[in-house]
């Protein structure tokens, strides 16, 4: 039995929860899952004494008895409540860290492209996923990191699915592939530790939705992904989070860049009670580009909480970063910003911008870009800033007729409509404006 402070849910006999939970694949990650699950005892879960969780307690974590999730009975009719309900093109669906079929359609995809429940590709091609499941996460190759690992240590141990997403090389997907992870904690407090495996090829380009929203009950969400783009592959990645007032979502997600990528993120959070994303982006490549974008959304006692880290390892690449937080009541945000510019990135291009609308005088924001440079011929910039809304734009637009509600409503709206404008899936972007929209308006 493995303990830290006390007996723990999160941390227990391995052969009993594996045996619970099910956990199959290659005999190679039996030996993967302990040396992880040893490794996040080892560590515990994480208090604000801890550095890189200063401002996110995760007490909740510590005092709750979670219990192993299984999928619940859904239908299309019960997810009519998310803002991207179906999206035109394939869809995979996990239900509580199971996968659904039964909402799932992944027919009519192109020649070389696989959209796979995890375990399924484990089973069919587990040749061409373990090329990256664990290495991308663990910088396998790479230099050492500076980043708190022991979440991604936690899903290793118990990862039991997730989702597989290969585009080989040459292929360009024009269907948007739409991955939805869905909870409804009916049985208890729940844990899911979903994985998601993303490879593009060589010269591939693809555009992925992956929306993650709750149907009640309290919850907590551990998933990791690992995202490989070849040489001169292209995608473009959203990811909307909007699950329920009890949850707690912690999302770390690492991403390889090979020479003349481009990886567009486009980061949405209106949704739980604490969320954490910590996104790392290694530039392993020349000539890439790299684009990551945030807007979030805290109300009442929410917090939500942005960490990225990008390492420019190869010379002549370009990086630019906009994260915007409306925080409205007593909700709290955090941006810790880092960007690493190695000796040998000359020719770096690098731009970071985090902006903060506080609507309350008792919301709060806590903001650190990091820059560090052993460079010389580089471009690296970055500003942060905090503000209300200014009296001569709403005055502006009261003396046009615009009462003051729907004024400062319009100020707001469009303050995080700049980076939602960034998405290029019309349908996307339009059900995302509609729900920030819709709960601005929450009264």
């Amino acid at each position: 039995m493995l303990i830290t402070e006390k007996p723990h849910s999160l941390i227990s006999n391995f052969e009993a929860v594996r045996e619970l939970l099910g956990l199959t694949g290659p005999e190679s990650l039996r030996a993967v899952r302990e040396a992880a699950l040893a490794k996040f005892a080892e560590a515990g879960i994480p208090t604000t004494r801890d550095e890189e969780f200063k401002y996110l307690p995760l007490n909740r974590l510590r005092e709750t008895e979670y219990v192993p999730s299984y999928g619940a009975t859904l239908s299309e009719d019960d997810l009519r409540g998310m803002p991207l309900k179906t999206l035109d093109g394939p869809c995979l669906t996990i239900v509580n860290g199971e996968f659904a079929p039964e909402l799932s359609n992944v027919s009519g995809l192109p020649n070389g492209v696989r959209v796979r429940a995890l375990s399924e590709a484990l089973e069919q091609h587990e040749g061409l996923v373990m090329r990256h499941l664990g290495k991308i996460a663990t910088h396998e190759g790479k230099l050492g990191t500076t980043n708190d690992e022991r979440f991604t240590h936690l899903n290793t141990a118990y990862m039991a699915e997730g989702v597989y997403v290969f585009v080989a090389k040459g292929v360009m997907v024009e269907p948007t592939i739409h991955l939805r992870l869905i909870t409804q904690a009916d049985h208890g407090t729940i844990a899911v530790h979903p994985r998601v495996v993303i490879e593009l090829e060589e010269g591939a380009a693809a555009k992925i939705v992956e929306s993650y929203h709750g149907l009640g009950g309290e919850s907590f969400t551990n998933v990791v992904h690992e995202i490989a783009l070849g040489a001169n592959a292209n995608l473009e990645y959203v990811k909307s989070q909007t699950e329920g007032g009890s949850t707690i979502h912690i999302a770390n997600q690492y991403v390889d860049q090979k020479d003349g990528s481009v990886f567009t993120s486009n980061q949405v959070a209106f949704g739980a009670a604490i969320s954490r994303t910590d996104l790392n982006v290694f530039v392993d490549g020349e000539h890439t580009e790299t684009s990551l974008n945030g807007a979030y959304l805290g109300q009442g006692e929410q917090i939500i909480d942005n960490h990225t880290r990008i390492d420019h390892a190869k010379p002549n690449c370009h990086s630019f970063e906009v994260y915007k937080g409306i925080l409205d009541d007593r909700s709290v945000g955090v941006f810790n910003g880092k960007i690493f510019v190695y000796e040998d990135a000359q020719k770096t291009d690098a731009k970071q911008t985090n902006q903060a609308l506080l609507l309350s005088a008792n919301a709060t924001i806590n903001t650190k870009p990091q820059l560090e440079i052993f460079a010389d011929d580089v471009k690296c910039t970055h500003g942060a800033t905090v503000g209300q809304i200014r009296d001569e734009a709403l005055f502006y637009l009261r003396s046009r007729g615009i009462p003051e509600m729907d004024a400062r409503g319009l100020l707001v709206y469009a303050f995080a409509a700049e980076v939602l404008e960034k998405i290029s899936i019309d349908v996307v972007r339009e059900a995302l404006e509609a729900e920030l929209y819709r709960r601005l308006n929450r009264d």
